[in-house]
């Protein structure tokens, strides 16, 4: 295998795309088509599976090169990407719960989430949504937003709560087969930014889940994570950052092209030597520099079995929160130093300016990270005692 399994032609051909995806308010199914066929939906799916056996870091790159160019179609593959190799890493792991994924997404399946949901800011720990026993399984009751891949998932992760003894509350963590009844996906995907993402809402009024498909029965809260809980965070806090790593990578491109392309009658030459110019492009600059090594580390980190400890939530939270923060303020000092042409709509930055504002509803927000960081320093993380693998 090559270093990177994306070619460039393919990564433009995304890229010639995403304009029209985002003014259409429509599904990336061109760019879903192309992907498919170089076989990136199997990049984390193992070898001995049929997969190409990609690791956090090598695909972390391969986002990050996707979402420089068509960071939504990138997003939305998160979601998939984040599903199989949340299940690859626990199978290295000597567990196998979660190797019945592997084997459908090597037959073509695709995986996506229906976690957010009003009220809880606490994704994965905490749930509104219902989760009820019955003979064989369990129905589940509640609304996610965010239902990412909407249009195209075979099969929906989800959870919810059994409240059934109130002393002892269960979370519940299954899969939902797109066939199956007693679930409907509500189309109201009309958003500020990320739009081919088309993350409708879905409504889970009962579905069934047979045992089977149920990954995970744990506690809440902080102190209920485990390995499963904090595999998760491990895949999806990473390739989130990458997402926001390549659209800020993308908006310094353009603004460094544009800065050179202007002029100003009172120089007679480039803005490039303009001394504020100069300043607002060193702090782009400084941003991604501070972004892209902490990322880095912590998912080399997470690979090669570094023992960070009570402090693996912080870790993971951060360098998501980080990188999202980062390539916010890096889209909108390109726009401040490229010009007026970025207010109109269609521009490509006025549309990474709008894409990268979404980064901070992806979990953790920002809310739960610095709580998380905060509790994680002071050792405080859950009453009991943390439990992070």
């Amino acid at each position: 295998m090559s270093e990177f399994i994306l070619s460039e032609s393919l990564i433009g051909n995304c890229a010639q795309r995403a304009a029209a995806y985002d003014q259409e308010n429509r599904f990336f199914f061109e760019d879903l088509e192309e992907l498919r066929a170089a076989k990136y939906l199997l990049a984390v799916v193992p070898r001995e599976f049929g997969g190409l056996g990609l690791t956090l870091g090598q695909i972390c790159q391969e986002q990050r090169r996707l979402a420089r160019r068509s960071a939504p179609t990138a997003l939305a593959l998160n979601m998939h990407l984040g599903a199989t190799g949340h299940a690859a890493d626990l199978w290295r792991k000597g567990n196998a719960s979660l190797a019945w994924m592997l084997e459908e997404a090597a037959q073509g399946a695709i995986f996506a989430y229906g976690y957010s949901e009003s009220g809880n800011d606490l994704e994965g720990l905490y749930a509104a949504t219902r989760a009820e026993r019955v003979d064989g399984g369990w129905r589940f009751y509640g609304r996610r937003h965010f239902g990412s891949l909407s249009p195209v998932w075979n099969w929906l992760n989800t959870y919810g709560v059994d409240t059934s003894d109130p002393n002892d509350p269960k979370m519940v963590f299954a899969v939902v087969a797109r066939d199956s009844p007693g679930y409907r996906i509500v189309e109201n995907w009309d958003t500020l930014g990320m739009r081919a993402t088309q993350s409708h809402d879905t409504i889970l009024e009962g579905v069934f889940v047979p045992d089977r498909y149920v990954q995970r029965i744990g506690k809440p809260g902080f102190a209920g994570a485990d390995e499963y809980i904090l595999t998760l965070f491990a895949w999806f806090e990473p390739l989130f950052a990458n997402i926001y790593v390549g659209l800020a990578e993308r908006a310094h491109d353009l603004a460094i092209q544009r800065v050179k392309q202007k002029t100003s009658v009172a120089m007679g030459r480039s803005m490039a030597y303009h001394p504020e110019v100069q300043h607002i492009v060193a702090r782009i600059f400084y941003e991604l520099e501070a972004m892209i090594p902490q990322v880095d580390r912590i998912t080399d980190d997470w690979m090669n079995n570094r023992d960070h400890g009570e402090l693996w939530p912080a870790k993971l939270v951060a360098a998501k929160h980080r990188c999202v923060e980062g390539a916010f303020k890096v889209a909108d000092l390109s726009l401040e130093v490229s010009g007026g042409r970025g207010m109109f709509r269609g521009d490509e930055l006025e549309r990474l300016y709008r894409d990268a504002r979404c980064g901070r509803f992806h979990p953790a927000n920002p809310m739960v990270v610095h709580e998380v960081m905060g509790k994680c320093a002071l050792g405080v993380l859950a009453d009991d005692g943390p439990r992070w693998g």
